[in-house]
């Protein structure tokens, strides 16, 4: 099948190297251009695409306001291509938040169009084949929960998501109690994207949601993101367990890699709950599976509820999934487990 694409940005420079690594994937048409969101509304009537990318900061009305009026009254895959700024991180935040499929920064720093921009038609072909739902409105800070009588500090609870994986993060996380269980994330974003992703996620959850950096705790109470670009982040030492950060190749594609969090918490021997959501792709699988058959419980995003049921699938395929879950139902479900200490091992 081929996908159509729309591109948008107020840049002629721009638009045409979108446009020119676009073209590189013969599954890839480009229908045509829109200088600002006026022209792109009236394209979008004419050549109904399957995809847009779009710039976030335009002239006659900004990327956001247009991608929230797209996903309130005609919800469609958008991919965002922002500026790799401190701006550009906290509105590119709020795209994904308001239901850009995924996001990809411009050439910048000595980087050549060509790397900038080399999985962009992956990103473009899973946009097409995402589960796209109309923007309901932001999420709300949560109610202080009740604190539970059993605060679970000598299990681990690691996460892992990729496209997608902003909106549901969010909804996850928002439920966590301000003692939550010890708890590590991998999500696939470009390293100036993460600081402002883990500082949103900060904002709106009752528990202390940080970067990772090399050493930190995981104690009751503190969410650690895994920081993007150059590192891995692993999880050490069996009788205090802390973050590393690990300068090494990519894996499965991606550096952070899921895959590398969850063999590393595989081999603490530990009780711990490994969840796998919403991406395109299969990384975490291996490692998720690794964590079941020494003993953690492992939960999958069921296909519903993601926007790519793409990783969770390879996990479940792998039979590295115990149950799979709409994301609704995860939070609870990972607390539960966690207050259980039951490690249920694979046959």
């Amino acid at each position: 099948m081929t996908v159509r694409v729309l591109v948008v940005d107020d840049s002629a420079t721009m638009r045409s190297l979108i446009a020119a690594s676009l073209r590189t994937d013969p599954e890839i048409e480009v229908l045509g251009f829109a200088n600002d969101p006026i022209e792109a509304r009236e394209a979008i009537k004419r050549l109904n695409p399957d995809v847009i990318t779009l710039d976030v900061e335009m002239p006659h009305m900004n990327g956001l306001d247009f991608l929230e009026k797209i996903m309130r009254l005609r919800p469609m895959p958008v991919v965002m291509v922002s500026t790799l700024t401190q701006a550009g991180a906290e509105a590119t935040i709020s795209a994904l938040q308001l239901g850009a499929v995924d996001c990809i920064g411009k050439p910048a720093g000595g980087v050549s169009a060509a790397e900038a921009f080399v999985d962009l038609p992956e990103k473009v072909k899973a946009a097409a084949r995402s589960q796209v739902r109309p923007y309901a409105g932001p999420i709300a800070a949560p109610e202080p929960p009740p604190k539970p009588e059993y605060v679970p500090e000598d299990v681990v609870v690691a996460i892992g998501s990729s496209t997608g994986g902003v909106e549901a993060l969010m909804t996850l996380l928002s439920a966590f109690p301000a003692n939550c269980p010890p708890t590590v994330i991998t999500q696939h974003m470009p390293a100036a994207f993460t600081k402002s992703f883990a500082d949103r996620l900060n904002r709106v959850c009752a528990a202390n949601v940080a970067e990772a950096h090399d050493g930190a705790r995981l104690k009751p109470g503190y969410v650690w993101l895994a920081p993007g670009g150059s590192h891995h982040l692993e999880v050490v030492h069996h009788s205090a367990p802390s973050c590393r950060l690990v300068a090494s190749e990519p894996a499965n594609g991606h550096r952070p890699s899921v895959d590398v969090l969850f063999h590393s918490v595989a081999r603490l021997k530990r009780a711990a709950v490994g969840v796998i959501l919403t991406g395109m792709g299969k990384d975490g699988a291996e490692g998720l599976l690794a964590m079941r058959r020494e003993g953690a419980h492992t939960l999958g995003q069921d296909e519903a509820s993601c926007v790519v049921y793409g990783m969770p699938r390879a996990a479940y395929e792998r039979g590295a999934v115990e149950k799979e879950l709409p994301l609704h139902r995860i939070s609870n479900a990972i607390l539960n487990l966690c207050a259980a200490r039951e490690p249920q091992r694979s046959a």
